[in-house]
């Protein structure tokens, strides 16, 4: 058995789609070991802390024995190397998402040229889908169980009862 193969999945995750649990779920399939990085991406607002993202995504990632989920602030690359992953997970959903994870990739390589980007395709029931639309529909009263976890579902309602929803700039990698 040769070295373990160790990835991170990093992003803001606020809040935690079904599209982002199914590019998880997969790559639990690929490596032996799956980090989620719940990170702080500066340009977003967030309607959750980085505590209840956390806690959500542990939630939905529960059945998954090599999947863990931590937060992070700084640099992705800095992480893996913190976490001793060599490999980063992202999802891409259209050709913005890839312009952007391009420009991400070459990034990271200069910075750190021994991680290795994975990019997983969005299966095709979620590349409508992104964490931005769904703060919004949960907002407005819109039910969204079909597109978040259960626990999430119910966190937003709760969130949207008191008010207490923000959506923030849209960026591609949410």
């Amino acid at each position: 058995m040769g070295t373990p193969r160790v990835a991170i999945y990093p992003g803001s995750f606020d809040p935690p789609t079904n599209g982002h649990l199914d590019i998880v779920q997969r790559a639990a399939t690929l490596f032996d070991r799956v980090v989620i990085g719940v990170g702080t991406n500066l340009a977003k607002r967030t309607a959750f802390t980085a505590n209840e993202r956390i806690e959500l995504m542990r939630e939905a990632c529960a059945k998954l024995p090599n999947v863990e989920v931590r937060g992070f602030d700084g640099l992705q690359v800095e992480f893996a190397r913190e976490v001793g992953a060599t490999f980063v997970i992202r999802g891409i959903r259209a050709l913005s998402d890839f312009e952007f994870e391009f420009e991400m990739a070459n990034m990271n390589r200069q910075l750190a040229p021994e991680v290795e980007m994975v990019f997983l395709m969005t299966s095709p029931e979620y590349l409508f889908l992104s964490a931005s639309r769904v703060k919004e529909l949960a907002a407005f009263g819109a039910p969204v169980d079909r597109y978040v976890p259960p626990n999430v579902a119910k966190r937003l309602a709760d969130q949207a009862k008191k008010g207490g929803l923000r959506t923030g700039a849209t960026e591609p990698s949410d």
